[in-house]
């Protein structure tokens, strides 16, 4: 569809990329990925034809004629003059014009002489709208637009709305319903989840895994690139890599590259060096002048491998805390209204030190208000929340930034909160957060909001406290900040709540799920996935009573009326009444009346064995982990380690139980699907 040959690009005296070939199909699902000003928006924008990106210092740029590209930038974009719903239906403007031609064509042919040229001429006009449409599916534009809306989280009183009315990040979210809604032939999304929320990131997962078409995606999502990708395009060293295969395994395959290219960058130093020095050894002899030029010649003729400078791995610790109590909340029987607005309804939970909590729901659910009841910020309608013993708590919010001293400079700022942690690590942790070099003597005042917030961020890894709330924390980070401030909170021996949309962070992290919704929060031991498969197995169990209810429902009135005649024909030959029933008949009757095993369809039936072999595994390991505690807590350390031993041994064997009703249920399943076949 489209394709780069031998392309070279500058921004002002720096290089972008040099001698780039790419073809892009028209199946494309691929990541463009790369460090911090590589240059892959800028060449995003100008795969899409963007003007204001400039031209091809070298090489050309072809795309295939009729093809249509649709581009989302990172921000940006707004929206005025009409309704969310409106604005989405101008991208079926085209459709929408053969649906007024059509209605013209049949008041036409009303009036028309049937046997006339022109009748024959708009009769197959009007045929061919009609099959045009019914190609495209124009007849169903509102529910395309409907269930595109719903999907990128706008309630149906949002459609009415004026699209003036919305936020910037809702606008994006304007802009990209747009986009899927006009199914160009070539997708181009820069960012496309960085104002979505768990649920909408998700369905658009789905979506784009079902896209008839191409696409290119930039994301700092490590998560959604994996599962939405199966090409991998690197701009690195100006060059553009090319990757068969995920996000994941382009990593892995990066770091064969790279060491294969250290090896041979290390092998070519080598004959460089070997070469120039025999020249300087035999330059001045004359019987060596031939052998000297020679070399001289062979050296020039070498095409230099340049390693560019890596940006240093910064692994960083947080300051380890004070101990604090073993509860280091306690909400009792909370409720929070804002006028007759109820948030939050009788919510009791408890949280324990070393807790590390996702708080998922939708938005609007209540996180950011149960983080503010949390941290005393708000108080709580009715109830009460209690901090526990020695507990210090640190809130990352949203707009963190706004209680930030303009004046003060970064570093400044961030020495003040942290303490004996030397400068030299703190503008390294700067560093992995975008601000570098003399960045970090700028003062707080002429950063942006995002900046601002990523700075906070950094500046609240240094702090002393032992329980951490973080609300997004992930937003406006790239995937090196990320990848530091995941380190630093797996290897933090404090307490952490945080709301997150990102799942790589929320799988890496999570060791328990706190579910807002509806007012109640429910709370979830466990992992993220482990909370995500018990949410599905809940859905599917509530499916199928709803199945059950359904098929019970519609086959009484079947069985009633297969009775009654059978009753008016006994009554209708009084001989058949008075003779005995059959012994086996009754048998028979009685074997029908029995509830059968309901058939499981094959995937269902495909993913319990692949659970019953899961678990066959499982149960095993966690016996071994039993033993392996057991025999630690033989051996005394210090009352801290054995209350900890004692606590994971009560946590196995719940487990262990768990995984064996878990196995034994399904089991009985598969049996009755085997003996229903």
């Amino acid at each position: 569809m489209l394709s780069l040959q031998n392309a070279a690009m500058r921004f002002g005296p720096r290089v972008l990329f040099e001698d780039a070939n790419w073809l892009i199909t028209p199946q494309e699902r691929t990541a463009l990925v790369g460090g911090n000003g590589a240059g892959k928006s800028t060449l995003m924008k100008l795969l899409a034809g963007e003007e204001s990106v400039g031209q091809l210092d070298r090489g050309v740029i072809e795309r295939t004629r009729g093809l249509t590209i649709g581009y989302l930038p990172q921000d940006g974009l707004r929206m005025t003059g009409r309704t969310v719903f409106e604005e989405c239906l101008t991208v079926f403007d085209a459709l929408r014009g053969m649906h007024t031609e059509m209605e013209d064509l049949a008041s036409a042919l009303a009036s028309l002489d049937h046997q006339g040229a022109e009748y024959a001429a708009a009769a197959e006009r009007f045929s061919m709208l009609q099959s045009r449409l019914h190609l495209l599916d124009g007849y169903a534009l509102d529910a395309q637009v409907g269930n595109v809306l719903s999907g990128l989280g706008f309630d149906k009183h949002d459609w009415a709305r004026g699209t003036d009315e919305f936020s910037g990040g809702w606008q994006m979210r304007i802009a990209l319903a747009k986009l899927l809604l006009a199914r160009p032939n070539l997708l181009l999304l820069d960012e496309p989840t960085n104002h979505l929320d768990l649920e909408t990131r998700n369905w658009l997962e789905e979506y784009l895994r079902g896209y008839p078409f191409g696409y290119v995606l930039i994301s700092h999502d490590r998560y959604f690139l994996d599962v939405t990708v199966d090409r991998t395009v690197e701009l690195w060293n100006k060059r553009l890599h090319i990757y068969a295969g995920n996000y994941s395994k382009y990593l892995q395959a990066r770091e064969e590259r790279r060491t294969q290219l250290l090896s041979a960058y290390r092998n070519q130093r080598e004959q460089i060096e070997h070469l120039e020095a025999f020249i300087q050894r035999f330059r001045a002899q004359a019987t060596k002048a031939r052998q000297v030029q020679s070399r001289i010649k062979e050296l020039e003729r070498i095409e230099r491998i340049e390693i560019p400078e890596e940006e240093p791995v910064v692994h960083f610790r947080f300051p380890q805390p004070p101990q604090s109590g073993r509860a280091v909340v306690t909400a009792e029987r909370v409720c929070k209204q804002y006028g007759e607005k109820q948030v939050l309804r009788d919510v009791s939970f408890t949280i324990e030190r070393g807790d590390r909590i996702a708080l998922v729901g939708r938005n609007g659910a209540g996180k950011s208000t149960l983080i503010r009841l949390l941290i005393g910020a708000e108080t709580p309608s009715s109830g009460s929340v209690t901090l526990g013993h020695n507990v210090l708590p640190e809130y990352f919010a949203q707009d963190q930034y706004k209680v930030l001293d303009a004046k003060e400079t970064l570093l400044g700022s961030i020495s003040r909160a942290a303490l004996r942690v030397p400068e030299v690590e703190l503008r390294s942790l700067l560093g992995c957060f975008l601000f570098s070099g003399d960045d970090v003597f700028k003062p707080l005042g002429v950063l942006s909001g995002g900046e601002r917030n990523r700075f906070a961020l950094a500046r609240i890894l240094v702090s002393p406290s032992n329980f951490l709330l973080l609300d997004e924390p992930t937003n406006h980070l790239d995937m090196r900040a990320k990848e530091v401030l995941l380190e630093a909170i797996e290897n933090y021996t404090g307490t952490v709540i945080f709301v997150s949309h990102d799942r790589y962070f929320l799988d890496r992290l999570a060791t328990r799920v706190l579910d807002v919704s509806d007012g109640a929060v429910t709370s979830y031991p466990g992992s993220f996935p482990e909370y995500l498969r018990d949410q599905a197995a809940r859905l599917e169990a509530d499916a199928d009573a709803t199945n059950a209810k359904k098929t019970t429902s519609a086959a009484s009135p079947g069985q009633e009326s297969a009775t009654r005649p059978i009753a008016q024909n006994a009554a209708a030959q009084p001989d058949s009444v008075a003779k005995p029933e059959p012994a086996i008949a009754r048998t028979a009757v009685a074997d029908e009346t029995k509830p059968r095993a309901r058939r499981l369809n094959p995937i269902r039936l495909r993913q319990l064995e692949e659970r019953c072999a899961f678990l066959e595994e499982e149960i095993p390991r966690i016996e071994a982990s039993i033993a392996t505690t057991e025999s630690a807590l033989a051996q005394f350390v210090s009352a801290a380690e054995t209350e900890r031993l004692t606590r994971l041994l009560a946590e196995l064997r719940q487990q262990l139980a768990a995984a064996a009703t878990e196995w034994e249920q399904s089991m009985l399943v598969l049996e009755e699907q085997s003996s229903a076949v």
